[in-house]
């Protein structure tokens, strides 16, 4: 176990000043607020809604600590609990606990919700405080140096909880990124017929090593490609997050089929869907936000049975002073996580 850090020090910290300006500096060390833990941070995940956030799209108050897939070690534990040193997996999303959505216990879909990372400066720090209750112990059977990623994966149970696979359905994954990917596990291990979708061979590659029983090339011919492979698709899982996937995945759906529109489509997204299938083949569609307790929690236990891998899944790591070179190795075409060590 590496040596903990002492609280009320200066601490180094990767500030976003602005769009696609990164400053590496010490800043005094944020105080937690009564009965909140303390976390030194080990290691961050980026994904996404980080990428967005530094190139400007997602607007956030300068200067801003990016990073919510976070994992560290308990400084102090506050009410969680747990001991001093306890490895730890942070649950980024902030909720206010007073709204309808929260009192029907759908605290991922707040009205008031707010992001580690984005709303509050977030993991790319040496020192974060959060509040106890967004604190998760990560079994010792789960390696933290990929343990930022089971944040990503608790979304994604949270949406196949939304929208159940059963055993010997056809699923089709479109976009094979670290969440396709994932989805692609978790459909597997409830028994179904994964076939995979993306432009990337790379991807495709590594999709079938972790068990996907067919890839197909995003090419516009996977329409009959796939029925040519399986027939009927009986679930879309949509992780690319364009408006023209969302229509291939219409497409790809059967008559009576389901679709898990899990890729967040941007604000100002234009296109068109093909409205007439949606209405002929009576889909049902689920949208997916964020995750709950529980599915951190599940997302914890499949990590530790190694039913679910992470480790192919990590493209690079860096270090925090080299932030600004990670934010740059994730727009490669064939990258999936980044990580940086802090």
């Amino acid at each position: 176990m590496q040596h903990l850090a002492t609280p009320g020090a200066s601490l180094k910290a990767a500030f976003l000043d602005a769009p696609g300006v990164f400053d590496v500096r010490m800043t005094p060390d944020v105080e937690p607020n009564p009965g909140d833990a303390l976390v030194q941070v080990r290691s961050v995940g980026l994904c996404g809604t980080d990428f967005s956030i530094a190139s400007g799209g997602i607007p956030v108050a300068y200067p801003r600590v990016l990073g919510h897939e976070i994992v560290g070690e308990l400084v102090d534990p506050g009410n969680t609990g747990l001991a001093a040193g306890t490895e730890v997996l942070v649950d980024p999303g902030l909720s206010c606990g007073t709204c309808r959505q929260c009192r029907e216990g759908r605290t991922n879909i707040c009205t008031q919700a707010g992001l580690l990372g984005r709303d509050a400066d977030g993991g790319l720090r040496e020192l974060l405080p959060v509040p106890s209750t967004h604190i998760h112990q990560v079994p010792r059977d789960v390696d933290t140096s990929v343990a930022p990623m089971v944040q990503v994966f608790a979304t994604c149970v949270h949406g196949q909880r939304l929208m159940p696979i059963l055993a010997g359905e056809t699923v089709a994954v479109v976009g094979l990124g670290v969440t396709g990917l994932l989805h692609a596990q978790l459909s597997k291990q409830a028994g179904a017929t994964v076939i995979g979708i993306t432009r990337s061979p790379r991807k495709r590659a590594l999709a079938e090593a972790l068990g996907a029983d067919a890839t197909i090339p995003a090419d516009g011919n996977e329409v009959a490609e796939i029925r040519r492979i399986v027939g009927d698709v009986d679930v879309v899982i949509e992780c690319a997050g364009r408006v023209s996937t969302l229509a291939r995945s219409i497409e790809l759906a059967r008559v009576g089929g389901r679709i898990l529109a899990y890729g967040v489509i941007g604000w100002g997204a234009k296109g068109s869907l093909p409205y007439y299938d949606l209405y002929f083949k009576e889909l049902a569609i689920a949208w997916a936000r964020s995750a709950l307790p529980r599915d951190f929690d599940e997302a914890l236990e499949l990590v530790g049975a190694r039913r679910i891998v992470l480790e192919p899944l990590v493209s690079a790591r860096f270090r925090l002073e080299d932030t600004a070179e990670a934010f740059e190795a994730a727009s490669g075409p064939d990258a999936l996580k980044i990580l940086i060590d802090v």
